[in-house]
């Protein structure tokens, strides 16, 4: 840890270019995530992490190799890992006799672990086993969170943010419609999280709008949550923080309603309404009878005021 936290002078211009990319930005990089296996990891956790990476590609790294190590007794190799490649996210897999096949996902905040949630997996079917067509490399999947208990409960509240953080990808300011190929839906249910991956087909609808149909794609994962290592809430606020050019700068007498609507206010002099020159419409225009009435009822008027005068 003291190799990599000493400042480094870049020797040559690939170094510099290297370290340039790893500088604070406003606007981050994409977060990438990097997939470990423990010291006794069995065939089912090492096919999930197979799986996980495929889902992520090209955004994450998968370590081949063993690493014994235990996440929530001791994090500094996690944290080491993070600074060596580079990657804010994480999943470990193991397996023990008291906590068969077991998954932990996380997030770093400055190279330190933020946040991570234990799960256990009660039932898997890898991609291979479903002999559906996948969805290309580096498509950005539609995320769907069913159930009371991620609104309810503050250990689901996090699990939610965090597997959005894992699987949003990169941020687009446009989408088209059949760039829309895959769904990962999360239900939370009976203290169980069923976890399913669906492949978008557009069908022929008669009309503009084409119709939609889910086609099962794989992995599919029935996890229960175990242990759970949360930041608090200050710890969790400051990693929220937008920098101030980032923030969007209040414009004045603009409101937008719940809808979206925007409302503005005109401050303006008060007008003279006698001199607002109206539109001239023939059918208004009064008649030469009507005109001679007027003038006699107005004669008559001032004559009743000179004799009471």
């Amino acid at each position: 840890m003291a190799e990599l936290d000493r400042v480094i002078k870049p020797k040559t211009k690939r170094t510099k270019r290297f370290l340039e990319k790893r500088e604070p930005k406003l606007n981050e990089n994409v977060k990438n995530a990097m997939l470990i296996r423990g010291g006794n990891a069995n065939a089912t956790i090492t096919q999930v992490l197979r799986d996980m990476y495929a889902l992520k590609k090209p955004y994450s790294v998968l370590y081949k190799k063993k690493n014994i190590t235990r996440p929530f007794e001791d994090q500094t190799s996690l944290e080491f890992f993070s600074k060596k490649s580079d990657c804010s996210l994480f999943m470990f897999g193991s397996h023990n006799k008291k906590r068969p096949n077991n998954l932990i996902v996380g997030r770093m905040y400055d190279y330190h672990v933020l946040d991570m949630i234990e799960l256990g997996i009660e039932k898997f079917v890898s991609l291979k086993d479903i002999k559906n067509s996948k969805c290309p490399e580096g498509t950005k999947p539609m995320l769907i969170f069913a159930g009371d208990a991620f609104d309810v409960s503050e250990d689901y509240r996090r699990l939610k943010s965090l597997l959005t953080d894992f699987f949003r990808g990169p941020t687009v300011p446009n989408i088209r419609l059949a760039g829309l190929e895959y769904v990962l839906h999360f239900t939370a249910l009976d203290g169980k999280i069923y976890f399913r991956t669906y492949k978008l087909l557009l069908k022929k609808s008669g009309c503009r709008t084409p119709r939609i149909e889910l086609e099962e794609m794989g992995p599919s994962l029935d996890l229960i949550m175990r242990r759970t290592y949360l930041a608090s809430d200050d710890l969790y606020k400051l990693s929220m923080k937008l920098p101030k050019a980032l923030k969007p700068k209040k414009k004045k007498n603009i409101s937008h309603d719940t809808f979206g609507t925007t409302f503005g206010r005109i401050h303006m002099q008060k007008q003279d309404l006698s001199k607002l020159q109206t539109r001239k419409m023939k059918g208004l225009k009064k008649r030469p009878t009507e005109k001679l009435i007027d003038n006699q009822e107005n004669g008559s008027e001032k004559n009743k005021r000179r004799k009471i005068d």
